[in-house]
């Protein structure tokens, strides 16, 4: 099948769409715990409400953080991030009750778009367990510039995502790309401007994504 090449303007809106719906539950969340505080007099309410607020802020605004690395400009044009930015956006999007995240990598600067394609690759790898599990992110290779990814997400159900390496290879079945498949298809988008491949693979109740020069 054809790869599908979206204009500007689409992909803008698609990944915009895709931000709003991360950040929009935890908004709603701080929302409805003002309105309590306003309304409600009793001591608990309002000690309920202000810990929904405290919490829905932090996620918030860990998952602000991430997009700006995952999805966004993330400084000029041929610019380097620092792997243990990397890191710390992608333990506070991700790390929590239902997800463990481990990361073996050193602390470098490594081009954006290869940063931009690991943190992608964590959210590829989250939905390979959902109902929850491990995450290992191991980044590999004596030069940190051109050096492979290794992610392996282990939990019960794993699979590999529907779609997923038909979206990362830029042509899904349907021939057209949502919001749903915003993300893995940017992913696929990211890598092959990185000059990178991505592969996925599955033993049992293990999915490993790697990814490394094409």
């Amino acid at each position: 099948m054809a790869t599908v090449t979206l204009d500007a303007l689409d992909l803008a809106a698609l990944l915009c769409s895709r931000v709003c719906h991360d950040v929009i539950s935890p908004v709603g969340a701080i929302v409805n715990g003002l309105e309590v505080l306003e309304e409600d007099n009793d001591p608990s309410m309002r000690d309920f409400a202000l810990d929904l607020i405290r919490k829905s802020a932090r996620q918030a605004s860990a998952r602000l953080q991430f997009a700006r690395l995952a999805f966004g400009a993330a400084g000029s044009a041929g610019a380097a991030i620092d792997l243990g930015d990397a890191e710390a956006v992608a333990r506070g999007m991700y790390q929590d009750d239902k997800i463990t995240l481990s990361w073996t990598a050193p602390r470098a600067l490594v081009p954006k778009n290869r940063v931009k394609l690991l943190l992608n690759l964590v959210v590829l790898a989250t939905s390979a367990i959902p109902r929850g599990g491990s995450i290992d992110v191991a980044v590999e290779g004596e030069d940190a510039e051109r050096a492979s990814f290794r992610l392996t997400a282990k939990g019960i159900n794993a699979r590999i995502p529907a779609h997923a390496e038909a979206l990362v290879a830029g042509a899904p079945e349907s021939g057209v790309v949502d919001a749903h498949g915003i993300q893995t298809f940017y992913t696929g988008l990211i890598a092959r401007t990185a000059g990178m491949g991505v592969t996925m693979s599955i033993d049992g109740d293990t999915v490993t994504i790697r990814a490394q020069d094409s």
